[in-house]
């Protein structure tokens, strides 16, 4: 690398989750409101749609990986939403159980979900901040 290429970080590439079973995996974040950009069965790889930006969320087979209940320590992506509480009430309705009920932070209010591999995703506004949230 010469000395005048920047090496400083420029955004999310993808989130890769480890999923047991890419039909199950597909079928739990369409409900949760992931749109599916493609599917690759032959290799075991699903990617799903982030908003209005490129980067998504992948989804891969894994040999061994089986299912876990929480709690257990995972990273956590968050995603923002124009309305944490108002996910947190679609996402029940949809059937998908929340790791708590909505939680305040500094900025809004969260709220998180568990995919059956204990990949978190938790769904976060800017209510309390608006000024920090993103537009249209």
């Amino acid at each position: 690398m010469s000395d005048n290429q920047p090496v400083g970080l420029l955004g999310f590439d993808n989130v890769l989750f480890p999923v047991g079973d890419l039909g199950e995996a597909v079928g739990f974040y369409e409900r949760a409101g992931f749109p599916v950009a493609a599917r690759i069965d032959e290799l075991g790889l699903a990617i799903l749609k982030v908003g209005k930006e490129t980067p998504g969320l992948l989804l891969r087979v894994e040999d061994g990986i089986v299912p876990r209940t929480p709690p257990w320590p995972s990273p956590r992506i968050w995603l923002e939403v124009p309305d944490a509480r108002a996910k947190g009430q679609a996402l029940a309705a949809a059937g998908i159980p929340l790791l708590s009920e909505p939680f305040s932070v500094a900025t809004g209010w969260t709220v998180e979900i568990t995919d059956a591999w204990g990949n978190i995703v938790g769904f976060t506004d800017y209510l309390k901040r608006p000024e920090l949230a993103r537009t249209g």
